[in-house]
C-alpha cells in the first residue's frame, strides 16, 4: 500500500514538472532574429573609430570618446569625453582635428594638462550635465594587469574613468580602459562598449563575465583594430558572450 501511494506520489509530481516546463521559461531566452533591428537601432548614432575611439550623432550633438588616429576632415566635436591620460585616449593632436571653438571637454584630472578650451574634470563616480546630455563617470581600473610587480596600468588612485551618457534616447557605457570589476555590475545601459584585447585590459574571456554583469541590452567589443588587439578578439567575444554583441564596422 505504502509502495503504490509513493508511485502515486512521485507520478503526480513528474506531470507537474513537465508543465512547468512547458509554460516557464527556464532562464533568458537568446535574442530572436527578429530583435536584430531593434539592437541595430541603438547602435545606429554609434561611429568605432578604432581602438577605443567613438562618435556618437545624436541630438544635435557630435560627441567623441577617447579620439585617437582620426583623419583630418571629420565633424567637429560639440563634445570630447576622455576616459585617461595616455596617449591613445588623452592625444592632444587628434583633438585639435576635431575641436572648434565651443567644443567642451570632459576629462579625469589626470592628463588635463595637455589640452585647452573649455575643460570639465569629472572625478570617478561623479555626475554632471553637459549641453543637456547626463554623464556618469565610472571607475576604471585594472586588477590583475601589471606593468610590474604590484604596479598596474591603470591605478585605481589615479582617478581614470569610464562613462554612461544618455544621448539620442540610449544609454551608452564606454568602460575605458579596465579590467572587470565591481563598479560594472548592475549598470545596464543600452550598450556596452568593452574593452577585449587582454593587452592592458579585460581579456575576451573576462569581458564576457563583465558584460553578464553589466547586463547591457548590447555590448559592443573595442581596444582592438588599433595599435594594440587583435579583431579576434572581438569575435571571440561575440561568440562566447550571454548578452546580444555587434562587432561594428570600424571607420576611418
Amino acid at each position: 500500500m505504502k509502495r503504490n501511494v509513493m508511485k502515486a506520489v512521485g507520478g503526480v509530481a513528474l506531470a507537474l514538472f513537465f508543465l512547468v516546463c512547458l509554460f516557464v521559461p527556464l532562464g533568458d531566452a537568446a535574442p530572436k532574429a527578429g530583435d536584430n533591428d531593434d539592437l541595430k537601432r541603438l547602435v545606429a548614432n554609434l561611429h568605432w573609430l578604432g581602438h577605443d575611439a567613438f562618435r556618437i550623432d545624436a541630438d544635435g550633438l557630435v560627441i567623441y570618446i577617447d579620439p585617437f588616429l582620426l583623419k583630418t576632415g571629420g565633424p567637429k566635436a560639440d563634445l570630447i569625453l576622455i576616459t585617461h591620460e595616455h596617449m591613445d585616449h588623452n592625444n592632444p593632436g587628434d583633438v585639435a582635428k576635431i575641436k572648434k571653438d565651443d567644443t567642451i571637454i570632459v576629462t579625469a584630472a589626470r592628463g588635463a594638462e595637455k589640452l585647452s578650451g573649455d575643460i570639465r574634470i569629472i572625478k570617478p563616480g561623479e555626475d554632471m550635465t553637459v549641453r543637456g546630455i547626463p554623464i556618469r563617470s565610472v571607475p576604471a581600473y585594472n586588477t590583475n594587469k601589471f606593468r610590474s610587480p604590484g604596479v598596474p596600468f591603470h591605478p585605481r588612485e589615479l582617478g581614470y574613468v569610464g562613462y554612461l551618457i544618455t544621448v539620442g534616447g540610449v544609454t551608452i557605457y564606454h568602460a575605458g580602459d579596465s579590467d572587470f570589476i565591481p563598479e560594472m555590475k548592475g549598470l545596464k545601459p543600452d550598450v556596452a562598449l568593452l574593452p577585449v584585447s587582454g593587452k592592458y585590459v579585460m581579456t575576451a574571456e573576462e569581458a564576457v563575465a563583465a558584460a553578464a554583469a553589466i547586463n547591457p541590452r548590447l555590448a559592443v567589443p573595442m581596444h582592438v583594430g588599433g595599435p594594440v588587439g587583435s579583431i579576434s578578439a572581438a569575435e571571440d567575444f561575440r561568440v562566447r558572450a550571454t548578452v546580444p554583441v555587434m562587432v561594428l564596422p570600424l571607420e576611418k
